[in-house]
């Protein structure tokens, strides 16, 4: 029976869900419509193209792990703050791998985009676990790199069993949390001049 009362909202969040159930790379107009109840013709009146769907998910995926990250990260600082942050990327990515890769690669469309607002959250979260251990400005965005390419690295190979292994993938992933927190320790000590003097 075709939906009555269909939103832009309700194609992006089912666009979504159907990403994650069938991976992001599967998605396609054909089946969206059909799971909704629809023909294909009719989500044109909510979203211009499969690019405008994508982009719509992507924003969604961003939005969902900022907000995600934020509450996890509130009131906490250093470790703790480090912990926060890669588990909720990691539980995001884990839960909504096909919205998540949506966001991959996607490019902003302008200033206006909310897909680049929710993103600068994003950062500005990760800066601020950084900023926690004194990682030096010119380092930043090495850091952050290397940061976020630890989660998705390690959070993508579970999501594709690629850890096949009889170890707990959780005593995996905190381990290296705990390699990452002595290595932005060390690399934050260094930045720091001792005792007053410049390094």
């Amino acid at each position: 029976m075709p939906r009555v009362g269909l939103s832009k909202t309700d194609v992006v969040a089912a666009g979504a869900t159907l990403a994650d159930d069938v991976g992001f790379a599967n998605l396609a107009l054909g089946t969206l419509a059909e799971r909704l109840g629809v023909r294909t013709p009719s989500l044109y009146k909510h979203i211009d193209s499969l690019a405008d769907l994508r982009h719509s998910i992507a924003t969604l995926a961003i939005t969902e792990l900022d907000q995600q990250v934020r509450d996890a990260m509130h009131g906490r600082s250093g470790t703790e703050a480090l912990a926060a942050f890669a588990n909720a990327f990691r539980d995001y990515l884990v839960a909504h791998p096909g919205r998540y890769a949506a966001s991959i690669g996607e490019e902003y469309t302008g200033p206006e985009d909310p897909m680049l607002h929710a993103g600068s959250r994003i950062i500005e979260s990760l800066e601020a676990v950084l900023h926690g251990y004194g990682i030096d400005e010119k380092d930043m965005v090495h850091a952050m790199r290397a940061l976020r390419g630890a989660l998705h690295g390690f959070a993508t190979l579970q999501t594709s069993n690629g850890f096949q292994w009889s170890e707990d993938t959780d005593d995996s992933f905190d381990w290296m949390i705990r390699f990452i927190d002595q290595g932005l320790t060390q690399i934050g000590s260094r930045a720091t001049p001792q005792n007053g003097q410049d390094r």
